[in-house]
Protein backbone atom coordinates (compact mmCIF):
# COMPACT_ATOMS: atom_id res chain seq x y z
CA UNK A 1 0.00 0.00 0.00
CA UNK A 2 1.81 3.08 -1.10
CA UNK A 3 2.18 6.17 1.56
CA UNK A 4 -0.32 8.41 1.94
CA UNK A 5 2.17 11.42 2.24
CA UNK A 6 5.77 11.34 0.99
CA UNK A 7 8.38 11.97 3.71
CA UNK A 8 11.15 14.29 2.86
CA UNK A 9 13.43 12.83 5.19
CA UNK A 10 14.17 9.90 2.99
CA UNK A 11 15.40 11.54 0.50
CA UNK A 12 19.16 12.29 0.37
CA UNK A 13 20.38 15.94 -0.15
CA UNK A 14 23.57 15.42 -1.96
CA UNK A 15 22.08 12.76 -4.08
CA UNK A 16 20.46 13.15 -7.92
CA UNK A 17 17.90 10.96 -8.32
CA UNK A 18 16.13 10.11 -11.73
CA UNK A 19 12.50 9.92 -11.68
CA UNK A 20 11.86 6.27 -11.19
CA UNK A 21 14.99 5.99 -8.52
CA UNK A 22 13.02 8.98 -6.75
CA UNK A 23 9.65 7.35 -6.96
CA UNK A 24 10.77 3.74 -5.69
CA UNK A 25 12.86 6.15 -2.48
CA UNK A 26 9.55 7.68 -1.85
CA UNK A 27 6.90 4.69 -2.29
CA UNK A 28 5.53 6.60 -4.74
CA UNK A 29 4.55 6.03 -8.66
CA UNK A 30 6.63 7.43 -11.05
CA UNK A 31 3.58 9.31 -12.71
CA UNK A 32 3.09 11.11 -8.96
CA UNK A 33 7.18 12.59 -9.63
CA UNK A 34 6.15 13.70 -13.39
CA UNK A 35 2.97 15.70 -11.48
CA UNK A 36 5.52 16.99 -9.01
CA UNK A 37 7.63 17.94 -12.00
CA UNK A 38 4.03 19.76 -13.43
CA UNK A 39 3.72 21.55 -10.20
CA UNK A 40 6.87 23.45 -9.94
CA UNK A 41 9.94 20.76 -8.66
CA UNK A 42 12.59 21.86 -10.65
CA UNK A 43 14.90 19.38 -12.70
CA UNK A 44 18.91 19.53 -12.80
CA UNK A 45 18.98 20.29 -16.29
CA UNK A 46 16.66 20.47 -18.77
CA UNK A 47 17.96 17.28 -21.27
CA UNK A 48 17.49 13.83 -20.79
CA UNK A 49 17.35 12.02 -18.01
CA UNK A 50 15.07 13.89 -16.04
CA UNK A 51 17.58 14.45 -12.90
CA UNK A 52 16.33 16.04 -9.47
CA UNK A 53 18.35 17.20 -6.85
CA UNK A 54 18.09 15.52 -3.24
CA UNK A 55 18.07 19.05 -1.79
CA UNK A 56 15.42 20.54 -4.19
CA UNK A 57 13.23 17.67 -3.74
CA UNK A 58 13.20 18.09 0.31
CA UNK A 59 12.73 21.73 -0.30
CA UNK A 60 9.96 20.97 -2.61
CA UNK A 61 7.88 18.19 -0.60
CA UNK A 62 8.59 19.74 2.86
CA UNK A 63 6.93 23.62 1.49
CA UNK A 64 3.95 20.98 0.05
CA UNK A 65 3.26 19.23 3.27
CA UNK A 66 3.50 22.63 5.56
CA UNK A 67 0.77 24.11 3.13
CA UNK A 68 -1.87 21.18 4.17
CA UNK A 69 -1.54 22.36 8.20
CA UNK A 70 -3.64 23.81 9.16
CA UNK A 71 -3.29 24.92 12.80
CA UNK A 72 -5.93 25.33 15.55
CA UNK A 73 -6.51 28.88 16.61
CA UNK A 74 -7.05 29.11 20.50
CA UNK A 75 -11.43 28.36 21.35
CA UNK A 76 -11.53 25.99 18.53
CA UNK A 77 -11.09 22.17 17.57
CA UNK A 78 -10.67 20.30 14.59
CA UNK A 79 -13.81 19.18 12.74
CA UNK A 80 -13.16 15.99 10.36
CA UNK A 81 -16.34 16.60 8.61
CA UNK A 82 -15.46 20.54 7.31
CA UNK A 83 -12.18 19.93 7.42
CA UNK A 84 -11.29 23.18 8.96
CA UNK A 85 -11.04 24.05 12.48
CA UNK A 86 -14.60 24.90 14.17
CA UNK A 87 -15.77 26.62 17.52
CA UNK A 88 -17.41 23.98 20.00
CA UNK A 89 -21.75 24.60 20.06
CA UNK A 90 -23.19 26.30 22.88
CA UNK A 91 -18.96 26.73 24.14
CA UNK A 92 -19.21 23.86 25.97
CA UNK A 93 -15.79 20.90 25.85
CA UNK A 94 -15.29 17.97 27.97
CA UNK A 95 -11.42 17.34 28.64
CA UNK A 96 -10.77 13.62 29.76
CA UNK A 97 -8.11 12.99 31.76
CA UNK A 98 -5.78 10.56 30.37
CA UNK A 99 -2.54 10.70 32.33
CA UNK A 100 -1.62 13.10 35.14
CA UNK A 101 -0.61 15.64 32.37
CA UNK A 102 -2.53 14.97 29.35
CA UNK A 103 -6.09 14.89 27.68
CA UNK A 104 -8.02 14.51 25.54
CA UNK A 105 -10.90 17.72 24.43
CA UNK A 106 -13.73 16.48 23.55
CA UNK A 107 -16.95 19.04 21.78
CA UNK A 108 -19.80 19.11 19.12
CA UNK A 109 -18.85 20.98 16.01
CA UNK A 110 -21.48 24.03 15.47
CA UNK A 111 -21.79 23.67 11.92
CA UNK A 112 -22.17 20.15 11.42
CA UNK A 113 -22.92 18.86 15.04
CA UNK A 114 -19.87 16.20 14.47
CA UNK A 115 -18.11 15.46 17.55
CA UNK A 116 -14.31 17.23 17.57
CA UNK A 117 -11.33 15.99 19.53
CA UNK A 118 -8.02 17.52 20.04
CA UNK A 119 -5.03 16.32 22.16
CA UNK A 120 -3.62 18.76 24.62
CA UNK A 121 -1.82 18.83 28.03
CA UNK A 122 -3.97 19.57 30.84
CA UNK A 123 -2.32 23.11 31.69
CA UNK A 124 -2.86 24.73 28.56
CA UNK A 125 -5.86 24.22 28.65
CA UNK A 126 -6.67 27.56 29.85
CA UNK A 127 -4.97 29.08 27.03
CA UNK A 128 -6.01 26.90 24.52
CA UNK A 129 -9.76 27.24 25.49
CA UNK A 130 -10.16 30.70 26.83
CA UNK A 131 -13.68 31.56 28.01
CA UNK A 132 -15.26 28.35 27.12
CA UNK A 133 -16.82 25.65 29.58
CA UNK A 134 -14.15 23.10 30.00
CA UNK A 135 -15.45 20.41 32.59
CA UNK A 136 -12.59 17.83 33.32
CA UNK A 137 -13.42 14.53 34.09
CA UNK A 138 -11.75 11.27 34.83
CA UNK A 139 -10.85 8.65 32.14
CA UNK A 140 -12.81 5.08 32.29
CA UNK A 141 -11.33 2.16 33.49
CA UNK A 142 -9.11 0.26 30.67
CA UNK A 143 -10.76 -3.39 29.00
CA UNK A 144 -7.61 -4.84 31.23
CA UNK A 145 -8.32 -2.78 34.07
CA UNK A 146 -12.15 -4.10 34.54
CA UNK A 147 -13.29 -6.86 36.99
CA UNK A 148 -15.56 -8.30 33.83
CA UNK A 149 -14.61 -9.48 30.79
CA UNK A 150 -15.82 -7.58 27.35
CA UNK A 151 -19.31 -9.10 26.09
CA UNK A 152 -18.02 -8.97 22.54
CA UNK A 153 -15.83 -12.35 22.64
CA UNK A 154 -15.44 -14.95 20.11
CA UNK A 155 -13.43 -17.32 22.01
CA UNK A 156 -16.31 -18.42 24.36
CA UNK A 157 -15.63 -21.83 26.42
CA UNK A 158 -18.39 -23.89 26.51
Amino acid sequence: MPLRRANPRRVKLHRIYSATELADCLGVHKNTVRHWQANGLELVSKGRPTLFDGATVRAFLAKRNASRKRPCPSGTLYCFKCRQPRAPAMGMVEATRQSATTGNLKAICEVCGTMMHRRTRLAAIPTIMPNLDVQIREAGPRICERTEPSQNCDNRKD
